[in-house]
Formats: C-alpha cells, sequence, structure tokens
C-alpha cells in the first residue's frame, strides 16, 4: 500500500499514556459484554468466550451494542507495541510512531472517500475521531479493553484502537500486510457510516425482544454491511493508484481469519453457527468483495437479501 507522503488526519487522539494496562473493568453499564447462554458445554463455553477474546477476535463497534447485557467481564489486555528495533517506550509508544502515521493516513482517505460519496448523495459526512489506546481506556459506550480488539462506539463518534491488535492479527491469526490492517480500520469507519445513516439505529429498535439468536442473525447482517462498506472504500483507493499488488488479497485474507466459523474452529475445535454474531468467513469476504467490486453502496444491503 503506498501510503507515504499522503495527507495524515488530524482526527487522531493519542491516549497511550493515559491508559492503564491489565486488570479487569467494572461497574460501567456500557462496559465490554459477550452472551455465554445458550451454548452447549458451561464452563467450557465461558473458558472459550475468554480464549476468543483474549484473541482479540472481535472486530466491530463496542459489542454492548448489539449483543446486550449477557455474559461476563472481560480480562484487560495490555501489552506493548515496539517500533522498527522492537524497541517500545513504557507507555507503548514506540520510538519511532511510525503505524501512528499509517493510521492516520488510512483514517484520512477514509475520510475523502465517504466526504465524496456523502455528497453525491446530498449529505454531509461528519468525520469520526480515532482513539490510540493501551491496554484499557473508558468510551462514551463504558470500559475499554484491548483484549476486544478495535470496536466503534456511537456515543460519541469514535473508533478505539489498541494498535497490539495489529500484532495478533498478522502473528496470531496469520493476517499480515498493511491492507489487511487498512481493513480493520476501514470496517470500524464503516459502523460509523451506518450511524451516520440512520442504520445502526433502525437495527438497534429491530433487536428489541429479540431472542439471542436473532439479535445474532441480526448481527452478522450489519457487520457484513461494514465489510461491504469497507470494501466500497478500497474500491476508490485502488482508483487512486494507491494499491499494489496483493493488497485486496491481504484484506480479503483478513476477512477470512477473522470469520466467526473459523475463530470457533480454531480456538475450540467446533462451531456453534447459532452463536455466530459476524459472520462466516465466506459470508466476511464476500461482502467485502462486493462492496470492493463497484463501490456502490446499493450493493451493501445486507437487510434485504440473502448473506
Amino acid at each position: 500500500m503506498l501510503w507515504r507522503g499522503r495527507r495524515q488526519s488530524d482526527n487522531i487522539e493519542d491516549e497511550r499514556s493515559d491508559s492503564g494496562g491489565g486488570g479487569f473493568g467494572g461497574g460501567s453499564p456500557g462496559q465490554f459484554r459477550i452472551p455465554i447462554g445458550g451454548r452447549a458445554g458451561g464452563g467450557s463455553s465461558i473458558i472459550f468466550v475468554i480464549l476468543v477474546v483474549l484473541a482479540g477476535w472481535y472486530f466491530g463497534f463496542d459489542p454492548s451494542q448489539i449483543l446486550g447485557d449477557g455474559g461476563g467481564l472481560l480480562p484487560g489486555g495490555g501489552g506493548q507495541i515496539t517500533d522498527n528495533s522492537g524497541a517500545p517506550d513504557s507507555t507503548g509508544a514506540p520510538a519511532n510512531d511510525e503505524m501512528k502515521q499509517f493510521v492516520a493516513t488510512v483514517l484520512a482517505d477514509t475520510e475523502e472517500t465517504w466526504t465524496g460519496i456523502f455528497k453525491s448523495e446530498g449529505l454531509t459526512y461528519e468525520d469520526p475521531k480515532l482513539v490510540l489506546f493501551s491496554g484499557q481506556t473508558r468510551s462514551a459506550c463504558g470500559f475499554a479493553s484491548s483484549a476486544a480488539g478495535p470496536f466503534y462506539c456511537p456515543g460519541n463518534h469514535k473508533v478505539y484502537l489498541d494498535m497490539t491488535f495489529f500484532q495478533q492479527l498478522d502473528q496470531q491469526f496469520g493476517a499480515s500486510g498493511e491492507f489487511a490492517r487498512a481493513y480493520v480500520i476501514a470496517h470500524e469507519v464503516g459502523h460509523h457510516v451506518q450511524n451516520l445513516t440512520g442504520i445502526m439505529q433502525k437495527f438497534n429498535q429491530m433487536r428489541q425482544g429479540a431472542s439471542e439468536a436473532e439479535a445474532n442473525q441480526m448481527s452478522v447482517r450489519i457487520e457484513l454491511q461494514a465489510d461491504c462498506f469497507a470494501g466500497v472504500w478500497a474500491h476508490y483507493t485502488a482508483k487512486k493508484g494507491i494499491l499494489e499488488q496483493g493488497d485486496m488479497e491481504s484484506a480479503l485474507n483478513a476477512a477470512k481469519q477473522i470469520g466467526d466459523d473459523t475463530l470457533q474452529k480454531k480456538m475450540q475445535g467446533y462451531v456453534v453457527p447459532e452463536s455466530f454474531n459476524h459472520g462466516t468467513s465466506q459470508q466476511r469476504q464476500t461482502w467485502l468483495a462486493r462492496g470492493y467490486k463497484n463501490g456502490r453502496l446499493s450493493d451493501c444491503d445486507t437487510f434485504n437479501n440473502p448473506v
């Protein structure tokens, strides 16, 4: 990805020096939670949830916005980010903060793309803020732990990211490449687009009173749409000549590696389809590729089309 030398967004809030690592969050109604009821295995289900969360497999906005209040507390993340020499400082911010520059550049590109798309629809795009933190922080959605991975908080229009997730994506899941990381950011910005256009509000209304299985099915649709929106962004990024050979393949591989079925198979050896809330590997790849093909928002209607 040819990102160096391009405009960087000013909408970055670097809170890494203020973030605390480790520990348990508690007391906040908006804290990260994952429903664990309805899965076979009792205590093994809890172990599965903890393992998956520690692996950072959740890729959406704050899960409490989708999943409600079932489940248990998530352990804090911690960890450090290293620079190219491998030497982190005490706050988790590297001496050579190239990754921050990368994130700011990708965010700037999403701003340009979505501003143009919204303008063509007679709308005004509001840039989101992207908060960098280390270990844990607090958001308008409650306690945020790096263990849960990147997320979007609709309450304050902010994306939260502990960049150690990129290391997990590469080292634990085999999803390497700069454009795989860019896809992570674009997916979260996709949730921001859903929030601005009222899709997220409609979704929250639809899931009121729904069973856990029904809520999970609706969650899959909103996550796949965010993947499709990421693909729309990638389509216009490619038109700018920024992408290099193999970039889109790395993003598609990342989508595959964080599919619900792939993650469950890896972590517990079997899959529980009714518990899926982000989509299978094939679904995530399909909708990312669908958005990328033509760059049309109309191709991303996951609520009125089969997924």
